[in-house]
């Protein structure tokens, strides 16, 4: 049975749950107590010391985020004596912080920042002792230590939910740090540069590597045609960072503003998710005609991230990989054979960019198998959405003023079902769909396979599971979709031991899928994982067609080009051996 507490907060009288800690019981009054390490779960351990509040009869204050509530309880979260202690503790995190916030890519949605405004923090009294060490400027994630608050957030978001333990605290005392576990090199580490740190960061410690410039470079260049595709999971969050709502924040306008960009062609990635399902379709259902000539599960290879983990964590595995590139790589593919064949432009003076969630597609593009023309990588440069952001400010296009537009032909057309690869579950939803048109021989319901979707929404959600059986072709299929490296860990540990046994898995590193990932705008406190992939269900259902099969544009790609899905083209530009 569960008891309740009373207390008073700020003159205010609460009724909670009892072991409700002291910060979430005044958020229920709707106070927000000021905090910097805190992350609900997560990261519960007052490293900052700016959520202090004062308890009537206490003389020293205590920290809000992990002192749960008494009876009787009287707070106050903002007293004077609480406001000077809280701007003493922010001021020495400032004087060991690098504060050149105009040059931060963090400034203006910062919650240090944030802090320091709202306590008038106009100098710093304490002497300033800012530790700067190397990092590797050409590595995906780019770690500044100068800004690093000692929070632990990255710590343990790697640790507990990514299960990586990639970070850890360095010396002790005024000289403690963060750094790269076993005093590694961040290239040494096992770092799948999945970014969940980055984006649980409350500074601009952690960030993805800048390749702005680089495309600006390739737009202003005369000798250059830039093709743009952009990722089924961008279009959900692109807004967020531009305070657009989300009708305002449309496909249409997308395109419109990457094409105000200057950008030659626009181009939709969830054509080439089409693509992708047409060959990894296939693949499962020539595996399943000869069970015994392969080993199970089949696993899933869209996300770059997932196949780092396997190849350095469970290499025994790596075979069981689909070998179907992901659909970034196969467009980039594409556009260098097939769309500059049509074009009648050589593939050298293409220059491809690719617009996605995720820090660890920058390494996939750079990756050994990624030149199909060998006239230089398929994929030029990968930008996250934030990037993205970051060009269209950069470019000063006011986003609700454009008129909306298409995509253009002929890579810009897809179906509802190459809009779910951004969210858990949609990957796998996608291929059953087409899986099982070819072995039935007519389409299912587009719904038919919602069971491996993640519909229930958990505070701070920071991974997914879903199992499920389908009958497929007169046989039972038994299919696994799982976000987040520390479940991909458990399920992988399952498999290994023979306590699990599937068919088909999908595997998503980042929680949530894509919609998740890493290079996504960042909101405080806030899993938008789950809200950004129900968009995405609901543009499935907007659209006219939901199977990939049915894609006109992948249908002339094969007819021109590939001939049929696994031929030996298809293997040569859209396939590779992890």
């Amino acid at each position: 049975m569960v008891e309740y507490i009373n207390l008073t907060i700020d003159g205010n009288s609460v009724c909670v749950a009892e072991g409700t800690t002291i910060m979430k019981a005044a958020r229920q009054l709707g106070i927000e107590i000021p905090h910097l390490c805190y992350l609900e779960g997560i990261n519960e351990i007052s490293a900052c010391k700016v959520c202090v509040v004062e308890m009537k009869g206490k003389e020293k204050l205590i920290t809000a985020c992990n002192n749960k509530v008494e009876e009787g309880m009287v707070l106050y979260t903002n007293s004077p004596k609480v406001r000077n202690v809280r701007k003493n503790n922010v001021q020495l995190i400032l004087s060991q912080h690098d504060c050149h916030c105009a040059t931060c890519v963090r400034s203006g949605n910062c919650p240090l920042q944030t802090i320091s405004n709202d306590l008038g923090i106009l100098e710093i009294p304490f002497r300033e002792e800012i530790t700067r060490t190397p990092w590797n400027q050409q590595f995906p994630l780019i770690r500044d230590s100068a800004k690093c608050i000692k929070c632990m957030r990255c710590v343990q978001i790697c640790n507990k939910v990514q299960g990586l333990h990639i970070w850890d605290v360095q010396n002790t005392g005024s000289r403690t740090t963060v750094d790269v576990s076993d005093n590694r090199k961040i290239e040494e580490s096992d770092c799948v540069t999945c970014g969940q740190c980055i984006t649980h960061c409350p500074t601009g410690a952690l960030r993805e590597r800048d390749d702005t410039e680089q495309v600006y470079a390739a737009l202003a260049s005369d000798q250059k045609v830039t093709v743009v595709q952009v990722a089924p999971a961008v279009r959900t969050a692109w807004g967020e960072a531009l305070g657009l709502r989300g009708d305002e924040a449309s496909e249409g306008r997308m395109a419109a503003a990457l094409k105000r960009i200057g950008f030659d062609y626009v181009f939709d990635t969830d054509f080439a998710a089409d693509l992708t399902i047409m060959e990894e379709g296939n693949e499962l259902l020539k595996r399943l005609a000869d069970p015994e000539k392969y080993q199970w599960p089949m696993f899933t290879s869209c996300c770059p991230a997932w196949i780092s983990f396997v190849k350095s964590k469970y290499p025994a595995f790596v075979e069981q990989l689909s070998t179907a590139k992901s659909p970034q790589q196969m467009f980039g593919a594409v556009t260098k054979t097939y769309f500059a064949q049509k074009m009648g432009l050589e593939p050298r003076d293409i220059y491809c960019v690719s617009i996605m969630p995720c820090v660890a597609k920058k390494k996939e593009a750079a990756a050994l198998g990624m030149d199909s023309t060998e006239t230089g990588q398929d994929v030029d440069t990968v930008l996250t959405t934030r990037e993205f952001v970051r060009m269209i400010r950069e470019e000063h296009i006011n986003v609700k003023l454009l008129p909306e537009e298409d995509f253009d032909s002929p890579l810009g057309e897809s179906t509802g079902a190459g809009v779910l690869f951004g969210t858990a579950g949609g990957v796998m939803e996608a291929a059953l769909r087409t899986a099982y048109a070819v072995v039935e021989g007519s389409n299912p319901p587009a719904e038919a396979f919602r069971k491996v979707r993640t519909e229930e929404e958990t505070e701070n959600d920071y991974g997914t599971r879903r199992e499920a059986e389908f009958m497929l072709g007169g046989r039972k299929l038994r299919v696994c979709t799982v976000s987040g490296l520390e479940k991909i860990k458990e399920l992988m540990e399952e498999i290994q031991d023979g306590t699990a046994e599937y068919d088909f898995v999908e595997m998503m590193s980042c929680p949530g899928g894509c919609v998740g990932g890493g290079g996504q705008p960042i909101k405080e406190g806030c899993e938008q994982a789950f809200k950004r992939g129900q968009e995405l269900y609901r543009l499935d259902e907007k659209r006219t067609l939901r199977f990939s099969h049915e894609n006109e544009a992948v249908k002339r790609l094969y007819d021109e080009y590939l001939g049929e899905p696994l031929s030996e083209t298809s293997h040569r530009i859209l396939h590779v051996k992890y």
